[in-house]
């Protein structure tokens, strides 16, 4: 779809426009993407809520799933934001480019968690017996299998809601693989 509409403050409803304005705050801006969330009465706010939801993943483990379900799906909007957020989380730009091909030198944890994401999303929640063994192997737990499940989930909608929407990239554009 060409030219979806990105609506401004002025267009949502007042409980979007409080969220944009707590974006505002937290970002420094409303991303493109987040404001398309804003069509739906209940979406955006809804999307907010499952992002920032409790998690047994670090940081820098979120962005590593981020990453990796994003170059699967090709969503340059997302590859773009996470980039950035994966540098704010102390990444470097080749630690980046290693998480978005799910070849992790750096670090055989964040590896074996890559690798399982990568394999989960490739084969549509069937991944390699071998890659949840090395997963658990590295110390993750049940928990954090359900907690990598959802976190994919998050994913994926950003990036099909970007897939079918094709707004402006609103951050630094990542580098092709």
């Amino acid at each position: 779809m060409k030219n979806f509409p990105i609506p401004t403050a002025e267009q949502v409803s007042p409980a979007n426009q409080a969220l944009f304005g707590n974006l505002q705050k937290l970002v420094g801006f409303v991303p493109n993407l987040f404001a398309t969330f804003a069509h739906s009465e209940n979406a955006l706010g809804n999307y907010l809520a499952l992002q920032n939801a409790k998690t047994s993943l670090k940081a820098k483990e979120r962005e590593v799933v981020n990453l990796v379900v994003s170059q699967y799906n090709h969503c340059v909007y997302c590859l773009s934001a996470h980039t950035a957020i994966a540098k704010m989380n102390g990444f470097s730009d080749s630690q980046i480019l290693e998480i978005r091909k799910a070849e992790i030198s750096f670090d055989p944890k964040l590896d074996a968690l890559a690798k399982l994401v990568k394999g989960i999303v490739e084969n549509k929640g069937h991944a390699p017996s071998a890659l949840t063994d090395n997963f658990f192997a590295a110390g993750y737990s049940n928990g954090s299998l359900v907690d990598v499940v959802v976190l994919i989930g998050d994913k994926i909608i950003t990036n099909y809601l970007h897939a079918l929407t094709e707004v402006p990239v609103d951050w630094p554009l990542a580098p092709e693989l």
